[in-house]
Parts: C-alpha cells; structure tokens; sequence
C-alpha cells in the first residue's frame, strides 16, 4: 500500500476502520490518513462498494428503472434513492467500459477482420440521434459510438473509434447504401479494406441492434447527450463481455452458460469495487 498523496511506501495500517469496513492507514512521510477508496471514485461514497458494483451491473445489464433497483435493495433492507444510482452508473459505467474495451483490444482471430456497419435512431431529449454500431463475423461487439448527425465527419470518427478499440484493420466491411460510407473507409482504414455494399447480408447486425433497444425502451429516453452516449457504450460492452458464444448462431449448454456467466460477472464486480 502506498500514499496516495506522496507516494510514499512507509505507510502504517491503523486499528479502527470506516463506516463502510474499509482498512485506515496513516503515511508517515506526509502524515495523511486515507483508507482503500481515498483514490477511486466511490471515496465519498456511503455504502459499500460490493453493493455499489452490483447495483450498476445490474442497472447496465438488465431491463431496471432506476427506481426498479432501489426498491430491490430495500427489500433487503439497504436504503438509497434512485438518484444515488444515477450517480453511482454516472462515476463507474465508464470506468467499466474503459477496461473492458482494453481487455479485448488485439484479441480474436480471422473472424474478427470483418466487420459489419450499421446504425440505428434513437431520442435524445426530443431529437433523433445515430447510434452507429458494428460487430464482426462471429458476432462480438467491435464499437459503438453516439453521433447528432449522419454524415462524412460522424462515419470517419467511427471507424478512427473502431480502430482505436479493436487494435486490428479489418479486411472487409459490410454497410447499407449510405453514401458516406466508401469514402470514410478508404480515408481511414485504407483502400485495400474490401467495402461490400449490401443491405441483405447486414441482417445479423440489425438482428443484434435489438439488444440495447430493448434495454432502452424501459427508460423513456436521454435527458442528455453526454448520458446516452455513455449509457450505451457501457451497455455494449457489458452484453459482449457477458456473451457466452463463440462465434454466430453457436450452441451453447445451459450448464455452460451459467459457469461462463459467474465466472464474467466475477471479472466485472471486481473491475467496478476497484474503480
């Protein structure tokens, strides 16, 4: 353990804790005190981080309100306000998202050098927005990027995110008939990324866009921008991360489904009580 203020490593562990069960300890270069969550975004925070993770995997993974959860908890017993989960999805949604989306980078093999484009609507206090989306051949998230407009600027940053993410040029990519899409291709992947202009063999992709439109339909829109684009990527993220097949339309045993589900939701509580 080391200072979070100095750096120093000549900390000593104190006999009390906090309120939350947190280990003290005070630095004897500086003379600080802190505990385990002095440097993370729940130091403020009044309840456990256990608690706290598990309220915003399931706020991000399943079809809850924000009041939904807070009526869950209190059933056992654990008293907050469907703000508090606001604000505890605000602090670590992109905390989660940020590792998940290291933790994939570079990763995958053939089927993930082709890529499928599409985007879909969504409202954002009032206003349509794009929500640009794309997967590979077996089916794993590749990116997801909330864009205001439809066009040349919105298409180049999109793939310059889905680069950036994936680690990988793609060597084919499927899209509709939108016009932008040729020249953002060439412009930022390249002019040997074969570019197939097919509506039909997007199917999987419109397929799967049902995932975070379902999730959505329970919140009665975005108040912001700033909260949609993150509810969305973390959204996706986490649907990836959970996802127990291996490559499209794979079967997959109940008895394994369950093993890999524990064993990914295990990985994501640990990244949100580390935050």
């Amino acid at each position: 353990m080391e200072c979070v203020d100095c750096g120093s490593a000549e900390v000593t562990e104190r006999r009390d804790r906090t309120a939350q069960g947190c280990p003290r300890f005070r630095c004897r270069a500086c003379g600080r005190g802190f505990n385990e969550r002095s440097s993370g975004v729940l130091n403020r925070a009044q309840y456990p981080s256990d608690v706290i993770a598990l309220v915003v995997l399931w706020r991000l993974r399943y079809r809850l309100t924000l009041r939904d959860l807070a009526e869950m908890f209190l059933i056992r017993g654990i008293v907050f306000s469907h703000e508090a989960v606001r604000a505890w999805e605000a602090k670590l949604a992109p905390v989660l998202a940020g590792e998940l989306r290291r933790l994939r980078r570079g990763k995958g093999g053939r089927g993930h050098r082709s890529w499928h484009v599409d985007e879909t609507y969504m409202k954002v206090r009032g206003r349509w927005c794009y929500l640009y989306r794309a997967i590979d051949r077996n089916g794993d998230l590749v990116d997801t990027m909330l864009s205001e407009h439809r066009d040349m600027a919105a298409a180049k940053a999109f793939f310059r995110s889905a680069k950036s993410a994936t680690g990988i040029v793609p060597e084919q990519v499927t899209t509709d008939g939108h016009s932008s899409y040729p020249r953002a291709i060439r412009s930022t992947l390249g002019s040997r990324v074969v570019h197939r202009n097919s509506e039909y063999k997007n199917n999987r992709l419109e397929q799967d866009h049902r995932g975070i439109k379902g999730r959505i339909r329970c919140m009665r829109g975005f108040k912001s921008f700033t909260s949609a684009e993150r509810f969305c990527r973390s959204h996706d993220e986490l649907r990836n991360h959970l996802r127990p097949r291996v490559r499209h339309n794979q079967h997959v045993p109940a008895s394994r489904r369950r093993m890999l589900h524990l064993r990914r939701a295990a990985t994501v509580l640990a990244i949100l009580e580390a935050a």
